[in-house]
């Protein structure tokens, strides 16, 4: 198996991608279906869960330098 495939740059795009398309989704709901309050709530916490997920990886990959 390749190890590239599960590589944490990998992963990084993924979720760049994945947020960016539901961002673009949000914001064709909003304005397509205003009063479904229940799907926009589920779509904007899964992109601040997405957005969190993206932070740490790059966190993990770029740690701060030492004072």
């Amino acid at each position: 198996m390749d190890l590239n495939l599960h590589s944490l740059p990998r992963r990084l795009i993924e979720l760049r991608m994945e947020h960016a398309d539901l961002d673009n989704l949000i914001d064709q709901a909003t304005l397509a279906l205003p009063d479904d309050e229940l799907s926009l709530r589920r779509m904007k916490k899964r992109r601040l869960l997405l957005r969190d997920q993206i932070a740490q990886i790059e966190a993990e990959l770029d740690p701060p330098e030492p004072a």
